[in-house]
């Protein structure tokens, strides 16, 4: 939001926990990321066929609405010049802008007509071409996480409660030297570095939690509830360009946590039972990100608003911006006895963000939307599916 958002987007999305995905992607370079694919093949091997199937479209909780949000969002974004700068160099050469605008329009119809999923997944296998990511191990395999914006309760001034700032994108930071500073250059080890910070007056909000700014450089976005009743929301503006280090798996090496605890839910609790904790290990992630005020809700990398469940974050040096895709997997949903359940989907989403950890074709960070249900949701979610692309057939 960023995601770029850096997103456990992870969202410290689960991608935080499983930096060995993205590693390998990058074993691969010379690998395309997307081949295509028969979906007729995949369909005959498969009962009942899940490529182009979403039953979660129609119906009394459908959100037919939210999907064609999201379709308008990604065609406004290919009317702008960087879409065409970004389809300029985009290695498919079969994948282009126009091409993918065409299929963005036709889906568009195809949803708005169509009664149910059986006819829609009938229109698509017959109109579009299929291209599956290769996945972090070559055979498709690709490491699903979620991340969400969360809302934070935040000052608009210092106080002595209210202490830990989040920073605006220094208005020289595209000429800062090389090596840039590190995170605890900019804030100190225990975050209050105050008026000695080289980014004092760029504050835009302070926290009575440290981990409150820490997790949303990780999210890339938040609502922010102010002490004074407004609300305004933050966006990604920017990085220090150090990479991405898993707290979680620091904790794991110094015996903090054990492998099996490694879940976003336990690391935030042994921070909260050992707050002086803190000042060990956050500065270990020597990356730094900025934030901007933004319009209401969450913006992705393409710089148009990401929709709830129907918007994706990928490593756009590989994947179609603003591309319709397909994923399939395990996700939690909550119950009626107000637990959280795994059920397999099929979903029509949107290719609109990126992040930090989100690296490699075997990633997709999926959105969750805001609020607390959402980020339990986010938080819990990482297990392994398919994603595909879909365009018009030529």
């Amino acid at each position: 939001m960023k995601k770029t958002f850096p997103l456990i987007c992870l969202s410290l999305g689960v991608a935080i926990f499983n930096p060995l995905c993205s590693t390998v992607a990058q074993m691969l370079p010379t690998v395309l990321p997307l081949t295509q694919i028969d979906p007729r093949t995949d369909c005959v091997s498969q009962n009942p066929c899940f490529l182009g199937w979403d039953d979660q479209i129609w119906g009394s909780k459908g959100d037919r609405l939210a999907l064609l949000t999201a379709i308008d969002h990604s065609l406004h974004y290919l009317e702008q010049d960087e879409a065409v700068t970004a389809y300029q160099s985009y290695p498919i050469k079969d994948i282009t802008l126009d091409r993918v605008r065409r299929s963005l329009l036709r889906f568009r119809e195809l949803v708005v007509s169509s009664q149910s999923p059986a006819q829609l997944q009938a229109d698509v296998l017959r109109e579009f071409d299929f291209y599956q990511s290769v996945g972090n191990n070559g055979r498709g395999n690709v490491k699903f996480t979620a991340y969400y914006e969360p809302v934070y309760t935040a000052s608009p001034i210092r106080t002595a409660i209210y202490k830990y700032p989040l920073y605006r994108l220094p208005p020289n930071f595209h000429q800062w030297p090389k090596p840039q500073p590190k995170r605890i250059d900019l804030e100190g080890r225990d975050g209050l570095l105050g008026d000695k910070s080289p980014l004092h007056g760029l504050e835009i909000a302070w926290f009575r939690d440290r981990l409150d700014p820490f997790m949303i450089q990780i999210e890339g976005s938040a609502e922010l509830k102010l002490t004074d009743g407004r609300t305004i929301s933050v966006g990604y503006a920017g990085g220090t360009d150090y990479p991405w280090t898993s707290i979680s798996k620091e904790l794991e090496k110094d015996g903090k946590l054990s492998a099996r605890e490694l879940s976003l839910p336990n690391v935030m609790r042994f921070f909260h039972k050992h707050p002086w904790e803190l000042n060990d290990y956050l500065p270990r992630w020597e990356r730094f990100v900025f934030f901007k005020e933004t319009e209401a809700g969450a913006t992705g990398s393409i710089h148009e608003p990401v929709t709830p469940e129907r918007s994706i974050a990928t490593d756009k040096s590989l994947m179609p911006p603003g591309a319709l895709a397909l994923i399939y997997s395990s996700l939690p949903y909550l119950t009626k006895s107000g637990k959280l359940e795994y059920h397999t989907v099929n979903r029509y989403v949107l290719d609109q963000d990126t992040g930090s950890a989100i690296k490699g074709p075997g990633r997709v960070d999926y959105f969750m939307g805001s609020g607390r249900l959402a980020g339990k949701r986010a938080n819990v979610t990482g297990g392994d599916g398919s994603l595909f692309y879909l365009l018009l057939k030529e």
